[in-house]
């Protein structure tokens, strides 16, 4: 589920084990795809009845918020795992639980949750077929510097009137019609 620059990445590595990959992401064009060999299917239901393994790699928003509750378990295989290391809220918890407890899916892989740290006596922890992580895949030196170096560049880019390259929330733009599009310049 997601096919951005992560979920790409997740792709690309598990079609080095001759894994057949398929896809749902409502928003990704097809030219993001060339390389890899992943089928994309046109609704998360499909993908859902179709997979053996699920893993998650949508943000979070009004959209995504809870897009995986019971009905969407419901339709998983009960052979079926579900691996999610993107956001806390793109799944329900409660349904999730549910489901686990129930067989409806074989487990889960999770390092996202609605709160966190997950507390000690969260229903999640008593569950032989779940495995928890804590959410901090981006601590790591090279993502520390990796942060640092594009904050510095993008800083570096507005000092110099032109738009930054990464931006969390494009909408601030418009309060800056003066920053100029320097994508195909050296700047920052």
């Amino acid at each position: 589920m997601g096919l951005g620059a992560i979920g790409r990445r997740v792709a690309r590595i598990l079609q080095s084990f001759g894994v057949r990959l398929i896809g749902y992401d409502p928003y990704v064009l097809p030219e993001a795809l060339t390389g890899i060999n992943v089928n994309v299917v046109s609704s998360l239901g499909e993908l859902l009845k179709e997979s053996d393994v699920v893993t998650i790699h949508t943000a979070l928003s009004s959209e995504t918020y809870y897009m995986v509750g019971e009905k969407e378990l419901r339709l998983m295989k009960p052979t079926a795992y579900l691996v999610n290391t993107a956001r806390e809220a793109v799944i329900n918890e409660a349904a999730l639980v549910k489901a686990l407890r129930e067989g409806w899916i074989a487990g889960a892989a999770l390092d996202a949750f609605e709160e966190e740290p997950l507390p000690s006596n969260h229903p999640l922890l008593q569950l032989s077929n779940v495995i928890v992580t804590p959410h901090f895949a981006s601590c790591t030196y090279e993502a520390y510097e990796r942060e640092t170096t594009t904050v510095h560049r993008d800083v570096v880019r507005v000092l110099n009137d032109c738009k930054p390259a990464n931006i969390a929330n494009p909408e601030v733009l418009r309060k800056r019609p003066d920053l100029r599009d320097c994508s195909g310049d050296n700047v920052g």
